[in-house]
């Protein structure tokens, strides 16, 4: 075993060794440290030593390898060495030590991945909200909003700031969207604190009240003029399939948009002239829900018939599809902005007032209050529960009062989008229901 002062110039001179053997150089400044070459001319860094076993007080050398040259250097490979020797010493074995280190590493990047928010939103999406109502539309603001933002960050990082930044920017254009995502994010956070898993013991929505950042809740009394709802109707004829069919069952039924959107075959007895939603579908929870049901007038089950006859579900009974039946279709804020760009081309220079889907909802019961359809009829047919006692013991459905009603709703629609030719001057070609 030969003994040099190993420098770079020394180790990049050494020759590979003869076939199917090795030598080794050891260092003279450095007792125990070397350097391996192979027959193939590989030279690894080696450190000889009397390694702690756990068992033998006083083992025998053993050589063990410290890395190769050239992606350790030889100023490195020292430094290993001495740091390996004073852990021997402290009766260490460093080898054992270096796995450990790099089991410790791997479990805590493990760890650290499954307290990512993205990792803990997939966790909370799937406990939580396959059961609710909007599920699926809080399920789409996490991953569409929150994720691509603080995705890999671990939960516990986010602080208050970093959800402010998203509620301001939010609120300047939307504030009933931004109030919505607040309470969002606070159930999550709450959520997973909750588990006790993810490192997280305080959530960064704790002192954040909506009124003080957003304002306070104002709501919502708009229903579309007649003039917007003639444009409305035009505009949404021109639209296709899914969303040109759900828009008009929209205002047809003033049903909620989720519960038009998921609609599915199973639901409905077109012979029958019914469609009767389950309680898991309507907005109240638990026990609470009822189903509801819709009598089908003569325009809402021509357009039933139309999608059937015409659209393929060989994959699936949702009726609102653009996946052949597979999924529901997603309402998203794109289509909305066409809509509204071609009720703007149908009012030429009256201005759309801003509306969103949830004011046709609104304005079924003001047309119905025009209508002098009772309160408590108008009300049944936007499933909404009668106050006070009456609620708790008035079961009866009044399908045939809600069938009378929506009638007489449909028959009021249509003289509004196609009122008599000498009231208005300006209106296109007359359309039908």
């Amino acid at each position: 075993m030969a003994v040099k002062n190993l420098t770079d110039r020394t180790i990049k001179a050494l020759k590979p060794a003869e076939p199917g053997k090795h030598y080794d150089i050891m260092d003279a400044g450095f007792p125990g440290f070397g350097v391996r070459v192979s027959e193939k001319g590989t030279k690894t860094f080696v450190l000889v030593a009397r390694y702690p076993d756990g068992i033998n007080p006083t083992p025998n050398p053993t050589r063990r390898a410290l890395g190769k040259y050239g992606p350790l250097e030889l100023a490195a490979a020292r430094e290993k060495a001495r740091e390996w020797v004073a852990m021997i010493k402290k009766g260490i074995d460093p080898t054992a030590d270096q796995k450990l280190r790099a089991k410790e590493a791997t479990r805590a990047a493990a760890l650290k991945q499954e307290r990512t928010f993205s990792a803990v939103s997939e966790a909370f999406i799937a406990e939580k909200l396959p059961t609710e109502r909007s599920g699926k539309d809080v399920e789409r603001d996490i991953r569409g909003i929150f994720v691509p933002v603080w995705g890999d960050r671990p939960i516990d990082e986010i602080d208050e700031i970093d959800v402010l930044a998203i509620i301001n920017a939010k609120k300047k254009n939307a504030p009933a969207r931004a109030r919505n995502l607040l309470g969002d994010l606070k159930r999550l956070f709450n959520w997973a604190i909750d588990q006790r898993v993810y490192g997280i013991k305080s959530s960064p929505c704790d002192r954040l009240k909506a009124t003080a950042i957003i304002g306070e809740k104002v709501p919502r009394q708009h229903s579309l003029s007649d003039l917007e709802l003639r444009a409305f109707w035009r505009a949404v004829e021109t639209l296709q399939y899914p969303h040109k069919q759900m828009y008009q069952m929209l205002v047809l039924t003033g049903l909620r948009l989720n519960e038009v959107a998921e609609a599915s075959w199973s639901e409905t007895d077109l012979p029958h002239k019914l469609w009767v939603i389950p309680a898991a579908r309507m907005k109240a929870r638990n026990s609470k829900a009822r189903p509801h049901a819709v009598p089908l007038t003569t325009e809402m089950l021509a357009i039933f018939e139309d999608i059937k006859r015409e659209q393929d579900f060989s994959r699936g009974q949702y009726i609102f599809s653009v996946k052949r039946g597979m999924s529901a279709v997603a309402m998203t804020g794109h289509v909305k902005d066409r809509l509204d760009e071609l009720m703007r081309k149908e009012l030429g220079d009256t201005e759309l007032n801003h509306w969103v889907n949830h004011d046709l909802r609104r304005t079924v019961r003001t047309n119905m209050s025009k209508l002098r359809i009772r309160s408590e009829v108008a009300e049944a047919v936007l499933s909404h529960k009668l106050v006070g006692i009456e609620g708790i013991y008035n079961v009866d459905d009044m399908l045939d009062e809600k069938r009378e009603a929506l009638v007489a709703w449909s028959y009021r629609l249509h003289s509004i989008v196609n009122p008599p030719a000498g009231n208005v001057v300006e209106l296109t070609a007359a359309r039908t229901l």
